[in-house]
């Protein structure tokens, strides 16, 4: 176990979780609508250097897939130009899929992996425990599991 704290650890984990991975490599990103999106943008912004392309898809649909692309003076953004998940490389399971008011069944989840067979890594990126809350760290397999705390405070 590896911990690190606040916002640059979690995107530091996530960077050493792609070490082996390949710069060019495709990563799709599978979450939430509006929960997750903003994580999958600053993933992909930690990894910007690596002239990754990146996709998202919500809820484990896969003919709802878009591309993430870079749009200078706002980061990465979802597009609405389609993307194809099967070109996948790496998979990163957001964790507000596994919140069952925001997310899908983990059947779903695993049934779009199954179709994306070059994959080589699957990631789990969530918070407060949510992949085992429900269980999925068992039902998937996992690569790696990144799950982070917040707290917050009004001063």
């Amino acid at each position: 176990m590896v911990k690190a704290e606040g916002i640059s650890g979690l995107t530091k984990l996530f960077r050493e979780a792609l070490v082996d991975v390949d710069d060019a490599s495709t990563i799709l990103f599978v979450g939430s609508e509006a929960v997750c999106p903003p994580f999958a943008q600053l993933l992909a912004y930690a990894v910007r250097d690596h002239n990754m392309r990146f996709g998202f898809c919500p809820r484990a649909e896969w003919e709802n897939s878009r591309t993430m692309r870079w749009v200078a003076g706002a980061g990465f953004q979802i597009s609405k130009d389609p993307f194809e998940p099967g070109e996948a490389d790496v998979i990163v399971i957001l964790g507000g899929l596994a919140i069952p008011k925001f997310g899908c069944p983990v059947e779903d989840v695993k049934a779009l992996i199954s179709q994306i067979p070059k994959h080589r890594l699957v990631l789990a990126v969530g918070f407060m425990d949510a992949f085992r809350k429900a269980g999925w760290d068992t039902s998937l397999h996992l690569d790696v599991l990144i799950d982070g705390y917040m707290s917050a405070e009004v001063l």
